[in-house]
């Protein structure tokens, strides 16, 4: 999940198992009040048919890869497992509720750098990872901004930011080191007069910079909504930059928000690398890798995100997150950000 003293990649494979030990229910966790929508009383969120329960995910506990990430082909599949089917009926509507509770949502990212300028502008296609490969999510940098803005869409071939299918975007700062992800509402500008059409932010992405180029774990800072009594996500829909996450956080403000961590990897004597145990679903090592945790249980694995082919990673969910807000942070991973290398 981190870079090794002497080279940019490393192993990030476990040494030791990790287990959540079902001592307090995590839902606790991310519950800070706010007002429950009242339009969306009735609508109760179902789980996911046949998705992964917590419960049924297998310990396999690997020894490291090799510090170059090497994996052996032959392993593969056994080294990576996949999720059971889960329905998608509503596509829309599945991307933006969290995931249940209880469920880890498994996902795949695949990065398409064909064709014109592909290089500096990749396409990323968010598929569930199972026999089915469900399409979920794309996203694609657009060309012409002064930051880094990523487009969100729920169509493969759509990416435009006028198009019906435009479901979200990432936007970073001038360094490149902190992000804030936003759903298709409108800019405050455009309020209607209850505030009710204006954009909420879904989370903001923190990283620490290592001004002396330290080639070491990134830090990561995640910051979302809270959830509500119904495990639904309080709405922050920011009137100003002032009102936003990264300043409510930068302030302390932390009413209906909450603050994550990427898990610190351990140092590994045997090969003198950092690891973490992505229990089989990450095979090369990367400087991408990460884990997010709360501090109060850093058993309990909010997201995962690693490589597994050079242009294949495996982005693995669980509530409070959901599909957009998970994958607007592992988007966030993968922009050039020069001080945090």
């Amino acid at each position: 999940a981190a870079t090794s003293s002497d080279e940019e990649d490393d192993s990030d494979s476990s040494t030791k198992p990790i287990r959540s030990e079902k001592k307090k229910n995590p839902a606790s966790l991310f519950q800070t009040g706010g007002d429950p929508p009242k339009e969306k009383k009735s609508k109760k969120k179902v789980p996911p048919k046949g998705a992964e329960s917590e419960e049924e995910t297998p310990e396999t506990v690997q020894k490291n890869s090799n510090k170059k990430g090497k994996a052996k082909k032959s392993k593969k599949k056994e080294e990576r497992p996949p999720s059971p089917v889960i329905e998608v009926d509503n596509l829309e509507e599945f991307v933006l509720q969290p995931a249940p509770q209880g469920v880890t949502v498994k996902c795949r990212v695949t990065r398409d750098k064909r064709g014109m300028d592909r290089g500096l502008y990749p396409t990323y296609y968010l598929h569930l990872d199972n026999d089915k490969k469900v399409f979920l999510l794309a996203g694609r940098k657009r060309k012409k901004s002064k930051t880094s803005n990523y487009l969100i869409s729920i169509d493969p071939t759509d990416l435009s930011r006028g198009g019906e299918n435009f479901i979200g975007k990432l936007r970073s700062n001038l360094m490149g080191t902190r992000f804030t992800v936003f759903d298709n509402g409108a800019n405050p500008d455009r309020a209607n007069a209850d505030w009710s059409n204006v954009r909420q932010e879904l989370s903001a992405v923190v990283y620490e910079t290592n001004v002396l180029g330290f080639k070491g774990p990134r830090k990561m800072t995640v910051i979302i909504p809270g959830m509500n009594a119904d495990c639904e996500r309080v709405p922050i829909r920011p009137r100003n930059d002032n009102d936003g996450l990264l300043m409510r956080w930068q302030n302390r403000n932390m009413d209906n928000v909450i603050e994550l961590h990427n898990k610190a990897p351990v140092w590994n004597d045997e090969t003198q690398s950092y690891v973490l145990n992505f229990h089989g679903r990450v095979t090369h090592a990367s400087v991408k890798n990460f884990q997010i945790v709360h501090s109060s249980d850093p058993d309990y694995i909010v997201m995962q995100f690693g490589r597994v082919a050079d242009d294949a990673f495996t982005m693995d969910y669980n509530y409070p997150l959901c599909a957009v807000q998970a994958f607007a942070i592992a988007l966030s991973s993968f922009d050039g950000k020069l001080a945090c290398e």
